[in-house]
């Protein structure tokens, strides 16, 4: 049987889906908790067998992205807060990293004292198109290459002082990858570099240093971060269907958004972004999910006045429960009723903020009118009965009072099997085995 073994090793489950590289069919999955206390090669091991069970796999390769131990915490320092930095944090989102940290200017005492406290895995240094300014990108190099400082750079600024820079950082012992420059011309947005980049990082420095397993099976074994991996399924699946979608992912902790829109003549017209239009996007909401931010999905749906007159008292003690109680499950209605409440509100929410443009930093928005399929993704989604998943999908697609302009024909379905993770994992060594597992999942 030719297939692969594309596993998430998520900060609460381990998610394993079995590939048939020949079609693209999900042959089997299954989920473990995951083993974080101890080494997490325990769950993923678990989650894998049960997986695999009674199939003849021994020798199928594995394909694996992780998010636990908190997933990529990544630090910006940039030129100008509304162009350099602000392109240097939309790269940071879109390749999978939790964005820690954002500074723009020269570094000073306290910039560092401030950027130490952050405690970022890699930092993203970027500054200056190519040809413009080069002071601060030089002056901030140079203060970090005096600092000692030993954390990771991607180093994605102005190209006529980047290899002088990289040299200036390695000759102070700082680990530097170089990658091309994310603003190379004003509103012109180029992350693939960077982003690539990012990843090799975490892949060489992050993820052995997260503790998370002993020995270097497990480092061996990754290959991207989890948003990182999702972010690619969400494109492959954007080509197959052939325009405008987007995803919602409710966990935990946060809920994601990442869109895809079709480059157009915004990208070039008066109104366009200084520090570039990202087509590919995504946005974390820290505040809200459905376990250790619930408390903060209410509050933010009581700010947006998304809540009906009386309801936030029962809201905010169903929130409580669930933070208090991460392995909280719903036994009876009411509780369900509630979990599928505080589901549509983080949801919704998030898509505001996405669509408005507040995550991603567009002054305009991002324009989701054309978005012909939803996605929705999460726990709280997957294993929910398919009336109660339409439900938060549908509060999605009718909310009509959020002051952003709603997807005029958009098809909602649940990633219920879990396959983007595992396309986005596939796309690069196996095209056709990561499009026709999307397709099969989540087009038909």
């Amino acid at each position: 049987m030719n297939v692969a073994v594309c596993a998430d090793v998520g900060s609460t489950y381990t998610k394993v889906a079995v590939v048939d590289l020949a079609d693209g069919a999900l042959v089997a999955a299954a989920a473990a908790p995951t083993t974080v206390t101890t080494d997490v090669l325990h769950g993923l091991d678990a989650a894998v067998a049960a997986a695999t069970a009674g199939l003849r796999v021994r020798d199928a390769p594995w394909y694996v992205c992780s998010s636990a131990g908190g997933g990529l915490r990544l630090a910006v320092l940039g030129y100008e807060q509304l162009v350099t930095a602000q392109a240097g944090r939309r790269v940071g989102l879109s390749a999978g990293a939790n964005v820690v940290h954002v500074a723009a200017g020269r570094l000073g005492a306290a910039d560092l004292t401030a950027l130490r406290a952050a405690r970022p895995d890699v930092v993203l240094l970027v500054g200056g198109t190519d040809g413009g300014d080069a002071d601060t990108l030089t002056h901030n190099a140079t203060r970090l290459a005096r600092a000692r400082w030993r954390v990771p750079v991607v180093l994605a600024g102005n190209g006529d002082v980047r290899d002088e820079l990289a040299g200036l950082l390695a000759g102070a012992g700082v680990p530097v990858t170089v990658a091309g420059n994310v603003l190379p011309r004003i509103g012109v947005l180029a992350p693939a570099s960077a982003r690539a980049a990012i990843r090799e990082v975490f892949l060489r420095h992050v993820i052995g240093g997260k503790r998370l397993s002993r020995g270097g099976r497990f480092a061996g074994l990754v290959r991207a971060a989890t948003p990182d991996a999702v972010l690619t399924g969400v494109e492959v699946l954007a080509d197959r269907v052939g325009g405008d979608l987007a995803v919602v992912d409710v966990g935990g902790a946060t809920t994601d958004v990442y869109s895809v829109l079709t480059p157009d003549e915004r990208a070039t017209g008066p109104g366009r972004e200084v520090a570039g239009t990202l087509w590919r996007a995504r946005t974390v909401e820290g505040d809200l999910g459905m376990r250790w931010s619930a408390p903060g999905v209410v509050r933010a749906a009581a700010e947006e006045r998304l809540l009906a007159p009386g309801e936030e008292p029962e809201l905010v003690r169903a929130a409580a429960v669930r933070a208090a109680q991460p392995g909280f499950l719903p036994a009876d209605d009411g509780q369900r009723a509630a979990e599928r409440r505080i589901a549509a509100l983080a949801a919704t929410v998030a898509l505001r903020r996405h669509a408005r443009g507040g995550g991603t930093g567009e002054r305009g928005g991002r324009d989701l009118r054309d978005v012909r399929l939803l996605v929705g993704s999460g726990g709280v989604l997957r294993h929910a009965p398919a009336g109660d998943a339409a439900q938060v999908l549908t509060a999605v697609l009718t909310d009509h009072a959020g002051g952003w302009a709603l997807p005029r024909a958009a098809r909602a379905v649940v990633d219920a099997r879990y396959v983007l993770a595992a396309g986005g994992l596939l796309a690069a060594e196996h095209p056709a085995a990561a499009a026709a597992v999307l397709a099969r999942n989540l087009d038909d």
